[in-house]
């Protein structure tokens, strides 16, 4: 049997509490396989949908530019977080910001990238959370070509 190898390894961070395991074990397929990690961020720039219904872009609403640059600043919190670990563990990892739809963007930087894995957490939504709120792993499992690990990590946020 061929020993699998992993040297290009996307780790896809939501800056969350529940993202540190994610990473954890992006970085330890890096370790083992002496590949190297992406912590890629997606800056999302979904639609909003006010109560009259109609949707419209968020660039619209007059808060956009404040929003999007604390979305901005998390975003490179989250990357720089993953890469401060990866020195810790001697693991190279090039921080991503990406902006979009996050599942789209994840996708096709995957894909792009000829990554050989993409490492991510899910918080197990169900029902109407799940419903509403879209799964961006659901969507990654569903539609990417790249293989995609599911990290489940039981913490509270």
């Amino acid at each position: 049997m061929e020993a699998i190898n992993f040297k290009k390894i996307m780790v896809a961070t939501d800056g969350s509490p529940c993202s540190g395991l994610v990473a954890e074990k992006g970085i330890e397929l890096a370790r083992l396989s002496g590949g190297k990690v992406y912590a890629v961020y997606v800056v999302s720039t979904a639609y909003m949908a006010p109560i009259n219904g109609d949707s419209f872009p968020l660039s619209v609403d007059p808060y956009w530019e404040s929003i999007h640059e604390a979305w901005e600043k998390q975003g490179h919190e989250a990357v720089n977080s993953v890469k401060s670990l990866g020195e810790i563990k001697g693991i190279n990892v090039e921080p991503v910001l990406l902006e979009g739809n996050p599942s789209e963007e994840l996708i096709r930087y995957a894909e792009e990238g000829k990554m050989d894995i993409v490492v991510m957490g899910t918080l197990g939504k169900t029902g109407l959370n799940r419903l509403l709120l879209g799964s961006v792993a659901e969507n990654l499992v569903r539609h990417s070509k790249v293989p995609v690990m599911v990290v489940r990590d039981k913490c509270d946020l």
